[in-house]
């Protein structure tokens, strides 16, 4: 099984001691996959500022307390090792809540359905899993796009990217182009070939920013087939 000995997780799985660099790593990781973690807790149905108390306090246990030690390496996507520490962190929290019986600054109650804010989290009927897993592709989705707009700054061609973004989550009709056309003073089939190459680097940056979450070719390829389930056409 082919290793991705220079990506961020691995680095984490490689480090069972609380090494400088895997303490960086793990901390980078922590940050960027931070709103799929407040995604689940909400759709658990604790009140925002709760929700903000819990991922905090998730995640500074998730890194002091070195969670990573008990992953497998031969197993190491950091997705799902993420959402099972926090499925048992929730349920420690709730049973040191009602153990201690007393109050506290965080109310680990759950609220009814219909005091949710659901605004704040992804549209659909979905449970908190797939609630995760929405955010968590949207969030690889997001990064990888961020850096897409920065590779394009840097080349200087930001007017292009601005009436062309929209058109690489999905896919323009005739009437998207015409405007575009118009607007940039391009060809229609100039513009094509601009989205093909815009979409085809986007796909190579999200999986550049899978690769930093899994440990082998076999899990890298399993998020990806996760990810086309999510988006798909975007990711093909």
């Amino acid at each position: 099984m082919a290793k991705f000995d220079s990506t961020q997780w691995s680095l984490v799985l490689r480090a069972r001691e609380d090494t400088p660099d895997a303490r960086t790593a793990l901390d980078r990781l922590c940050r960027v996959y931070r709103p799929p973690v407040v995604a689940y807790i909400r759709s658990r149905g604790y009140a925002h500022e709760a929700t903000e108390d819990l991922a905090q306090t998730f995640f500074t246990r998730f890194i002091e307390d070195a969670y990573h030690a008990t992953a497998d390496p031969e197993r190491g996507r950091f997705r799902a090792f993420l959402l099972i520490a926090l499925k048992r962190f929730l349920i420690n929290q709730y049973a040191e809540a009602h153990t201690l019986k007393r109050g506290g600054d965080i109310n680990l109650r759950p609220l009814d359905d219909s005091q949710l804010d659901m605004e704040q989290l992804p549209a659909g009927d979905d449970g908190p899993e797939r609630v995760f897993e929405r955010t968590w592709a949207m969030t690889v989705l997001d990064a990888a796009m961020r850096k897409l707009r920065r590779e394009v700054e840097e080349a200087g061609k930001m007017p292009l990217f601005e009436q062309l973004a929209e058109f690489l989550t999905e896919r323009p009709d005739d009437a998207d182009y015409e405007r575009a056309s118009r607007v940039l003073n391009l060809r229609r089939n100039t513009l094509a070939v601009a989205v093909h190459r815009l979409r085809h680097r986007l796909r190579e940056l999200v999986r550049a920013e899978l690769a930093q979450t899994t440990n082998a070719r076999e899990d890298l390829e399993m998020e990806l087939r996760d990810l086309r389930a999510t988006f798909a056409g975007v990711i093909e």
